[in-house]
């Protein structure tokens, strides 16, 4: 039996103040063939044939596949401290923070995760915090056309496809304009390493255009297939045309790269998923979004603050309260409502129970291990697409990639992500598996993916198949 607070004379009271006769009339101007036409649930069941049912269903997920796939969610271990303190009640159950008396340990759990995350990203703000990745991309973008007042950005094609997928979709809602920058080909002047970064004559170029001028130019590194862009270089010419630099990131590379704040880029976007939480088809994640302190009244999201209360103890509050979208409604930097606060506090667990050393154990531990496969797979037959430097993450050369991938989870192998499927127009990408290795990968895993490949790659016309 359905809930719900009105009887039907209370239905009929309300429909006739606003004028209608039935509550399908509110929906008229729907077509019928995309309204809802019902749940099709089978019939109740006990909860003994219920719980055999959701076993069955749990079954058919495969959880025995060595994993190398990366492509902007990444497997690493996360120490049981962190979801042990995410089940406390105090955190798990916790509402939006309006009221800071009574909300002062969800105020300070934002702030603390603010304040590890502008150490991270070396830059003076941090917002908390966004539904993922692409969304905070797009919010950084926003962000440059706000603040110069331009309404063209440039985005590299080395920035994940659903980033510029999202960034273009905010853009067209808001009628602005996002041009993509070209990459460096095989065999152009610039060099051989260079091949799958952000072409930065062709960025000179675009940068020059006067009558179109350019609000911000977002690039990533490491890029989406894995490469170390020239970010200082990018950011120069960025700041010499009077556009905003973006920088996408992936956070566990900030303990061995340079940050956002050391090459000076203006905001940081990226996907927190890395810090603490686990791969879930595809959520709930969490958007980082960083920027310089000139810039804090154009970040959305929100801002918690450190004060005093009126007896001179530490409090906390939400700051900067005009940017909300609970305020200033359509004129607001903040269009969202929730924070992702326990990914958020997540994050700012794993931050604190591994440390700064532990961090950069992390991603040293990963780019090891990605040399190892690096060496393992050339030797089966699959070499790296581009030449250039690297982290953790690479594109390789396989003929017949797709039915490559296909064929090797057969032996119990997840081969990374065939490029094909994200970047179906360019033909580069055709015989391509993008492959991550963490420091949850093993020597074990590693021969297993290399030792099952090399028999596919030997096989006559395994393209064709």
């Amino acid at each position: 039996m359905p809930y719900g607070p009105h009887t039907p004379e209370d239905r009929a009271r309300m429909l006739e103040v606003i004028g209608v006769d039935a509550v399908d009339d509110l929906f008229a101007d729907i077509p019928q063939s995309l309204r809802t036409s019902g749940l099709g649930l089978p019939p109740p069941e006990s909860e003994a044939e219920l719980s055999a049912h959701l076993l069955k269903l749990a079954a058919a997920n495969r959880v025995d596949l060595v994993s190398f796939l990366g492509a902007g969610a990444y497997s690493h271990f996360v120490p049981a401290v962190v979801d042990q303190l995410l089940l406390r009640s105090e955190f798990y159950t916790a509402y939006t923070p309006y009221q800071p008396e009574i909300s002062q340990g969800t105020l300070q759990t934002i702030y603390e995760y603010q304040s590890l995350l502008a150490e991270l990203t070396g830059l003076d703000v941090v917002s908390a915090s966004h539904y993922d990745g692409a969304t905070a991309t797009a919010e950084g973008a926003l962000m440059a056309c706000r603040a110069t007042r331009r309404e063209r950005v440039l985005v590299s094609r080395g920035v994940h496809p659903h980033y510029r997928q999202t960034l273009c979709t905010y853009f067209g809602g808001a009628s602005l304009v996002a041009d993509e920058i070209p990459l460096l080909a095989d065999g152009t002047a610039a060099g051989t390493t260079a091949a799958g970064t952000t072409d930065l004559a062709a960025l000179e170029r675009m940068l020059a255009d006067v009558d179109r001028p350019i609000a911000g130019v977002v690039v990533a590194n490491p890029s989406f297939f894995g490469l170390l862009e020239p970010m200082a270089e990018i950011g120069r010419l960025a700041h010499a045309a009077g556009a905003l630099f973006v920088a996408v990131v992936e956070p566990v590379s900030l303990a061995v790269l340079a940050t956002p704040g050391d090459y000076e880029a203006d905001i940081a976007a990226g996907e927190g998923q890395p810090l603490g939480m686990p791969l879930a088809y595809g959520g709930p994640y969490l958007g980082i979004l960083a920027c310089r302190e000139a810039l804090v009244r154009q970040i959305p999201g929100r801002l918690v603050g450190m004060t005093a209360d009126v007896d001179g103890r530490r409090a906390f509050v939400m700051t900067l309260r005009a940017r909300e979208q609970d305020i200033r409604r359509e004129k607001a930097s903040s269009n969202i409502c929730t924070n992702q606060a326990l990914c958020a506090l997540a994050a700012a667990m794993y931050l604190a129970a591994i440390g700064p050393h532990g961090l950069r154990d992390v991603a040293a531990l990963g780019a090891a291990r990605a040399t190892e496969l690096e060496l393992a797979l050339a030797a089966a037959g699959a070499p790296r697409l581009h030449p250039g430097p690297y982290l953790n993450e690479f594109a390789v050369r396989v003929p017949g990639a797709p039915e490559v991938h296909r064929r090797l989870l057969e032996h119990g192998v997840l081969a990374g992500l065939p490029l094909a499927r994200v970047i179906p127009d360019d033909p580069s990408f055709a015989d391509a598996l993008l492959v991550c290795a963490t420091e949850t990968t093993t020597s074990e895993d590693i021969a297993a993916f290399a030792t099952a490949l090399a028999a596919l790659v030997a096989e006559p016309q395994v393209g064709v198949r």
